[in-house]
C-alpha cells in the first residue's frame, strides 16, 4: 500500500473584489472568468458567499466546472449559524447549509470553516453539541441535509458522487478561548483550530488540534489591509512546512501540550484574506513559491 503524503493548499478567501480589477485581474477579463484566472494561480480558493447568505446548487457546480481537476474549495459555514443563533438549535440550519449546494462540488470540497463572532465566549456547554452535530463524511452529510425545511424546496443537492471525510475547523475570536480546555474539546472532536493572524485583534492560537491544519492570514501588520513582507512570508512557508511534515512545534502561540506527530505528515490549507489593497493573491503565490523550493 502507497503511503499517503501530506499536502498543502495555498490561496485566497473569495475571488470577487472590484480594486483586483485591472490590478490582480487582467484588465478586461470578464467578471465570470474571474474564478477560471485566479484558480490557475493558487491551489485552493475559500467560498465566502455562503457565510453570508445561502447559495444555489447551480452556483457551486458552476464552480466546481471553472477550476482545474485537481482544485480544492473551502466552504464557510452560514453567519446565520455562528452569528445570529450563535450555535443554539442549529439542527435545521446546518440541514439547510449542507442542502444548499455545497456537495454539489463533489471530490473538490474541502474543509468546512465555522467563525465565531468576537463576541462569543468559550462555553463548552454550547460548543461542545455543535461540535458533535458536525457531519464528519458526505454521506453523513446528505443525510443531515435530507432534513431541511421548506425554505430550500426546489433547490438542494443531496446526492454525492462517493462518500468522502468531511473536515471542519473553527476559528474563534474571543480571548476566553486561549485555555487548554478548548484545545482538547477540539481534538476529542477531531476539528482544527483555525490558525489566525489579525494584526493582533483576536487571539492567535497555533496549537494542533486534528488531522489537518487550516490558517487564515488576514493581514501582517494592519487587519485585512497589509500585506506580508518576504521576511513574514519565509516564517509562514518554515511553519507550514513543519506542520505539513507532521509536527506539532510549541511556542508563545500554544496553550496546550503539543499534539503528537503524525508519521505521514498533516494536510494545510492557508488562506490570505488582506484583500483591500489586492496583496492577498500577490501573498498567496509568493507562499506558493516559497514552498515549491
Amino acid at each position: 500500500m502507497l503511503a499517503r503524503v501530506a499536502g498543502v493548499w495555498v490561496g485566497t478567501s473569495g475571488w470577487r473584489y472590484p480594486p483586483w480589477r485591472g490590478t490582480f485581474y487582467p484588465r478586461g477579463l470578464a467578471q465570470r472568468r474571474e474564478l477560471q484566472y485566479l484558480s490557475r494561480r493558487v491551489s485552493s480558493i475559500e467560498i465566502n458567499g455562503s457565510f453570508y447568505s445561502l447559495q444555489r446548487p447551480e452556483s457551486y457546480r458552476a464552480w466546481a466546472a471553472q477550476t482545474p481537476d485537481d482544485f480544492v474549495f473551502s466552504v464557510k459555514g452560514g453567519r446565520f449559524i455562528t452569528h445570529l443563533k450563535q450555535l443554539r438549535e442549529v439542527a435545521t440550519p446546518l440541514a439547510n447549509f449542507f442542502a444548499s449546494g455545497v456537495l454539489a462540488l463533489g471530490r473538490k470540497l474541502g474543509p468546512v470553516l465555522w467563525q465565531l463572532p468576537p463576541r462569543m465566549p468559550f462555553d463548552p456547554a454550547r460548543l461542545e453539541p455543535f461540535l458533535a452535530m458536525l457531519p464528519r463524511s458526505t454521506a453523513a452529510a446528505a443525510e443531515l441535509a435530507a432534513h431541511h425545511d421548506e425554505r430550500l424546496d426546489g433547490r438542494v443537492h443531496l446526492e454525492v458522487d462517493d462518500d468522502r471525510p468531511l473536515r471542519h475547523a473553527l476559528e474563534v475570536r474571543h480571548p476566553t478561548f486561549c485555555r487548554p480546555e478548548f484545545v482538547e474539546l477540539l481534538r476529542e472532536q477531531g476539528v482544527a483550530l483555525v490558525v489566525a493572524d489579525t494584526a493582533g485583534t483576536w487571539p492567535h492560537l497555533e496549537d494542533v488540534t486534528a488531522d489537518f491544519v487550516y490558517v487564515r492570514l488576514h493581514g501582517d501588520t494592519e487587519l485585512y489591509t497589509s500585506g506580508y513582507t518576504a521576511e513574514a512570508l519565509d516564517a509562514w512557508a518554515a511553519k507550514v512546512r513543519a506542520w505539513r511534515d507532521g509536527r506539532a512545534p510549541t511556542g508563545e502561540f500554544t496553550v496546550a501540550p503539543p499534539a503528537d506527530e503524525a508519521p505521514g505528515g498533516r494536510d494545510v490549507f492557508v488562506y490570505f484574506d488582506n484583500d483591500v489593497k489586492v496583496h492577498a493573491p500577490y501573498d498567496a503565490i509568493a507562499l506558493m513559491q516559497r514552498l515549491a523550493e
